[in-house]
């Protein structure tokens, strides 16, 4: 089958077919008739972003007079009285035309993104040049100092290279060393020269385990797994063997136990159910003893004797509403109160038939002292009005009814009574 030509743009251009149409596709307000890729390109020229940076402390004019707008302190036309930092004068350059200030050279900038963020912008590196030579002269007086110390003592140059090799090492900050090795600063070779470091435990100058022996059939080597299971040098002394497959790794330590754990427990499967069950029964046994155990300390009181039907209903949570043994069920002398114990007061203690007795009697007492009042309303006014009279003379002749003295005294004051009314 024969593949479609490419669709071309504007300028003539063939169209990626992989492009998504969404993209291809220009939008309806740019009134495109076909298909192109110019509108989502950058549009707009980048300014002419400056690489420079402020002139500091630049001067551009002075001036020997005074200017309108120009500071009354320093007659800078570049600043004013508020924002000036030079001394104020008893007499500003304005009054006395001396001390005319130079305008200051103010310049605009027109950074892009990573001018406006770079933090060494306009950082001149000359002017490091100065700290170098303060470290530099200040490494050779170092030297020379400790080569006076070194000569004064008689020593060679051998020592005085020593010494400076346990200065480097002093240098070296312990906290960077990793993987627990040993850092030296410099380290004699063979040919003269020195090496950077020298580390105490393996590193990349061990030979590797595939280079032992180059024998094609010797041990092999999973390049994957980079393992090597069988030693590569076997007729070698294991003495002087460094490595020896890693094989020796999983007879030896604890790995041999853990092979024995699994073998046991391979072999120990079928003896797990009896196990199983075993702890089963010892369980129910445990459970059971621990039972009799807290019966015994406690007592068991399911079988105590059964408690009686009306303690074990005499309280509920229920709440219930229009019962007859409860308040308003029952009516006397406009009254409602508790049929149980004939009680009119709200929510009060439940008396029962003493409570009933007491109430009866207590009716009855008042109905009695209801009906003596009633019959001292009847007597006649004398007898009325002296209430205390008539309380006197109930006690006189209980006490004193065999003296006839008495009774002529009680004549006599009542006789005055009638008199009085």
């Amino acid at each position: 089958m024969a593949t479609a030509s490419a669709e071309l743009d504007e300028d003539g251009k063939e169209i990626n077919p992989h492009i998504p149409q969404y993209i291809s596709s220009a939008p309806w307000y740019i009134n495109a008739e076909r298909a192109s890729l110019k509108y989502p390109r950058k549009w707009k020229s980048d300014p002419n972003y400056t690489k420079s940076w402020y002139d500091r402390s630049a001067k551009i004019y002075q001036a020997d007079k005074y200017r309108k707008g120009a500071c009354e302190n320093c007659e800078a036309m570049t600043l004013d009285a508020k924002s000036c930092m030079d001394r104020p004068p008893k007499l500003g350059s304005k009054w006395t035309g001396k001390h005319i200030a130079p305008d200051e050279k103010i310049e605009q900038f027109e950074l892009d993104y990573d001018g406006k963020r770079d933090r060494w912008n306009g950082y001149d590196a000359a002017s490091y040049a100065h700290i170098i030579e303060r470290y530099e002269a200040r490494d050779e007086a170092r030297k020379k100092y400790l080569k006076d110390q070194q000569l004064k003592k008689g020593g060679s140059e051998d020592e005085d290279f020593e010494d400076a090799l346990k200065v480097d090492e002093a240098k070296v900050d312990e906290s960077k060393q990793m993987d627990f090795a040993k850092v030296e600063k410099r380290v004699r070779t063979t040919g003269g020269g020195s090496t950077g470091t020298v580390r105490n435990l393996c590193i990349r100058e061990d030979t590797a385990k595939y280079l032992l022996n180059l024998d094609v059939n010797s041990a092999h080597y999973d390049p994957k797994t980079r393992s090597m299971r069988k030693d590569p040098l076997p007729d070698m002394d294991p003495n002087e063997k460094f490595y020896a497959g890693d094989n020796q790794n999983r007879v030896s330590g604890q790995a041999l136990e853990f092979k024995q754990l699994n073998i046991h427990a391979w072999e120990a499967f079928d003896k797990a159910e009896l196990m199983y069950k075993n702890y089963k029964v010892n369980k129910e046994k445990l459970k059971s003893q621990t039972k009799e155990d807290i019966m015994e300390k406690y007592g068991n009181a399911a079988s105590d004797e059964i408690l009686p039907r009306e303690l074990l209903l005499g309280q509920s949570e229920r709440e219930v509403e229009y019962d007859c043994a409860g308040r308003s069920s029952w009516w006397k002398d406009h009254q409602w109160s508790y049929k149980c114990c004939k009680q009119t007061i709200r929510n009060s203690y439940c008396t029962g038939a003493t409570g009933i007795e007491a109430a009866e009697a207590s009716a009855d007492l008042m109905k009695a002292n209801i009906a003596r009042k009633e019959s001292a309303e009847d007597m006649p006014a004398p007898l009325r009005r002296g209430g205390l009279l008539l309380r006197e003379l109930k006690f006189l002749t209980i006490w004193f009814w065999t003296s006839k003295t008495c009774l002529k005294l009680l004549k006599r004051r009542m006789k005055r009574e009638e008199k009085r009314g």
